[in-house]
């Protein structure tokens, strides 16, 4: 078995099974290398990942198209148009609308990583469960003190992601245990979010390339069959 390093990243070049063909790491080390330049630089500063930006805080609010333009109290088309990852420059009078529905200032807005801002609005939301109520439903003891341990993190769990912790109780915490398990959940948040971001630039293609492209791995051959 032979292997290299893209980026930082292990890959199989030769081997038996399913492994990424030619096409397929020649595919994955352009997503890599483009993913470096567009979110690890200040690219964040462009108008396409400022609008995209904007669409998921909205998103991890929970509001609907109508909800945001109520509350930026904005112009419905130009809501969508921010949804809807539309790449145009937004004027300085509605990013400033944006910013004050999500409770951000301009700066903050543009500045700060989306990573942060997710974690900051997950924090403020009081719809959000708190860990004291994931704590409630807990029944596993190693679960029951981790989350003591652990208030702050466990907080930042959406509901989906409390759902997910609580029903790994069982054989599955037990067999992998509580720090691995929120370790799963926690890189999906961020994986999730790192997709949001490529997908609102011109790479959405490449990326959706690359997501088949894995996704043909993993299925499994009945949904392949179906399909």
């Amino acid at each position: 078995m032979l292997h290299r390093r893209v980026n930082g990243f292990p890959v199989c070049l030769q081997s038996r099974g399913n492994v990424p063909s030619r096409a397929g790491l020649n595919l994955f080390e352009r997503v890599i290398r483009n993913y470096n330049r567009l979110v690890m630089s200040d690219a964040n500063d462009t108008p396409e990942m400022l609008g995209t930006k904007i669409a998921r805080l909205v998103e991890e609010r929970g509001w609907n198209h109508d909800e945001f333009a109520r509350l930026a109290e904005l112009n419905r088309l130009t809501v969508r148009g921010i949804m809807q990852r539309t790449p145009r420059k937004l004027h300085n009078a509605t990013v400033s609308a944006c910013a004050s529905a999500l409770g951000l200032t301009v700066s903050e807005l543009k500045s700060t990583p989306l990573e942060k801002l997710l974690v900051r609005v997950r924090t403020d939301d009081p719809n959000r469960p708190r860990y004291h109520a994931i704590l409630q439903q807990a029944t596993q003891p190693e679960l029951i003190a981790w989350i003591e341990r652990n208030a702050e993190r466990a907080s930042h769990f959406s509901q989906d992601e409390a759902d997910e912790l609580l029903s790994m109780q069982g054989s599955a915490m037990t067999a992998f245990g509580v720090a691995r398990c929120v370790e799963i959940i926690e890189r999906k948040r961020k994986l999730v979010e790192k997709v949001y971001v490529v997908a609102g630039t011109e790479y959405i293609d490449l990326l959706e390339q690359f997501v088949d492209l894995l996704y043909e791995k993993v299925r499994p051959y009945r949904d392949r069959a179906d399909g």
